[in-house]
């Protein structure tokens, strides 16, 4: 431990929790995008089975770091997970993913704000680094699910800027 993670367990109590919910909500992540990547059928196989399982292994690879994390304050990590949202359409799983994501983002928040009462800038840097990671989903997710439609020359092509010089 260093000099900015000495707390007592008593102390690192309120952060311990947190993170486990993390982990709940993590583990959550390696079965539901699992479970999508599993289930999604039809043209957008192809697309998604790919990203959803991309997205269950960085819930996992999050999974290791939060454990290992409870553990290192002295803690022990959940084995528990949430409910698992399922469905066969693509646009409920994107979305779906797009409430997982925010959910996630909201969580390191919180545990970011926990980090900083204690003083705890490793732990902070730590959790603002995933958390990082969680905002890029959101964004993706956002982006997937946006459907602008298109204004006539709203967007600027290459072939139309060589045209026109």
């Amino acid at each position: 431990m260093n000099a900015a993670s000495s707390h007592t367990l008593t102390e690192s109590q309120p952060i311990i929790d947190q993170l486990n919910e993390i982990l709940k909500h993590e583990w959550t992540g390696v079965q539901q995008y699992s479970q999508a990547a599993f289930i999604v059928e039809g043209l957008m196989r192809e697309l998604y089975a790919p990203k959803f399982q991309e997205d269950a292994d960085e819930s996992f690879g999050h999974a290791k770091l939060v454990g290992e994390k409870i553990a290192a304050l002295g803690g022990v990590p959940t084995v528990l997970r949430n409910e698992v949202k399922q469905s066969r359409d693509v646009q409920e799983l994107v979305e779906n993913a797009l409430a997982f994501e925010s959910k996630a983002v909201e969580m390191y928040s919180a545990a970011i704000e926990l980090a900083e009462e204690h003083a705890d800038r490793s732990l902070v840097i730590f959790l603002e680094d995933i958390l990082a990671q969680e905002q890029e989903g959101v964004d993706e997710y956002s982006k997937l699910l946006r459907q602008t439609p298109a204004k006539q020359g709203e967007v600027e092509t290459a072939t139309s800027r060589s045209a026109a010089a």
